[in-house]
């Protein structure tokens, strides 16, 4: 889709006029005309640059369609991205949050524009040298170490979610996406969820869990792939088991030898990103810990991924989507599941239920 026709599709979608009497009476940045482009490449919340010429910004609401109750919570986004502005996790600084849904049709936040690079497929990596490519790979668990390591209490945010029931509660919470919304039967689900609960470890590592940290959600500076300028796309944050990043970070990360994730392609089977085991292993010496039952993090998030696919599908099916890149997705769901399955009954006959 052209440039052009994003910025026709995000005017339509959008009420550019509200958004602009919104922004005038409610804070202090006096824009001037306001048009708005839509971001490619995201398939779950809808994401806009917005400008008046002089200032962009960037807008992010909850998908269109019927969503699960908790999920694509603006506030959330919000409030974590308040928390960590001042500290040295790299994100972009919030602007301004609208809960009120009449004035564009949904709670949404404005936050500043980062311009750089993110590595959105293998055809990006591809253009890094290997030297950049690891330089790149050293810069993602360094970000994901330093949020790991922050007292969520000294941001404020001690309140925000219960840490040590996270894995329950994210093991019902998908099962409960996965029946509110799927588009046909995959008996496989049954197993593999019985296989996750029966493995189920207990947390050990508590603390900010971002939620959805893979490749692609991390702006990097066009001239140097080692800095990163920002880790995007909040809206899975919460307290929880740190490890779940780690394991959504390793399913997401291919290399050869590997059936890769459906969605990257690929994207890190490349001469000069670490293996997945060397990614674990540095994070691991990075914090002083040991994360022996990483296994079950990576078939969770493969789990987890497969069921939001499945949500977004559906949504497609009733045409609640905007932009493209939504017709390929039905296809990815069941190597997902398979994958999490295959490990998760490797799991189950040899690692012992750990509670």
């Amino acid at each position: 889709m052209s440039t052009t026709s994003r910025a026709a599709r995000a005017d339509a979608e959008l009420d550019l006029t509200a958004l602009h009497d919104y922004l005038s009476r409610e804070t202090e940045l006096s824009p001037g005309r306001l048009s708005a482009t839509l971001v490619p490449g995201g398939r779950s919340n809808p994401t806009y640059v917005v400008t008046d010429g002089e200032t962009e910004w960037v807008l992010r609401r909850p998908p269109h369609g019927v969503v699960l109750e908790t999920a694509h919570d603006m506030g959330r986004e919000y409030r974590v991205l308040s928390a960590l502005a001042g500290t040295e996790v790299p994100a972009p600084r919030p602007v301004v949050i609208c809960h009120d849904p009449a004035v564009i049709g949904a709670p949404f936040y404005l936050m500043e524009r980062l311009v750089g690079l993110t590595i959105r497929d293998r055809a990006v990596a591809e253009s890094l040298t290997p030297q950049e490519r690891r330089r790149f790979a050293d810069a993602m668990v360094d970000v994901l170490v330093t949020l790991h390591e922050i007292d969520p209490q000294s941001v404020g945010l001690a309140d925000w979610a219960r840490p040590h029931d996270y894995l329950e509660r994210q093991l019902k919470r998908w099962r409960k996406q996965w029946d509110a919304a799927h588009s046909h039967e995959l008996p496989e689900i049954d197993e593999l969820f019985a296989l996750l609960e029966r493995t189920l470890p207990v947390t050990r590592y508590p603390g900010i869990v971002h939620g959805d940290y893979k490749v692609d959600n991390l702006m990097i500076a066009s001239d140097d792939p080692g800095h990163v300028l920002g880790l995007l796309d909040w809206e899975m944050s919460t307290l929880g088991d740190t490890l779940a990043d780690v394991g959504l970070m390793i399913s997401f990360w291919d290399e050869v030898g590997r059936p890769f994730n459906p969605l990257s392609r690929g994207t890190t089977a490349l001469e000069g990103f670490p293996t997945a085991q060397e990614i674990v292993e540095a994070y691991a010496q990075r914090r002083g810990i040991d994360p022996d039952d990483i296994e079950w993090y990576v078939a969770f998030a493969d789990t987890k991924i497969a069921i939001i696919l499945e949500g977004i599908h559906v949504r497609h099916l009733a045409g609640h989507t905007v932009g493209h890149g939504f017709d390929d997705i039905a296809g990815m769901v069941a190597p997902l599941v398979h994958r999490a399955l295959d490990a998760a009954r490797t799991l189950d006959t040899t690692h012992p239920a750990s509670a």
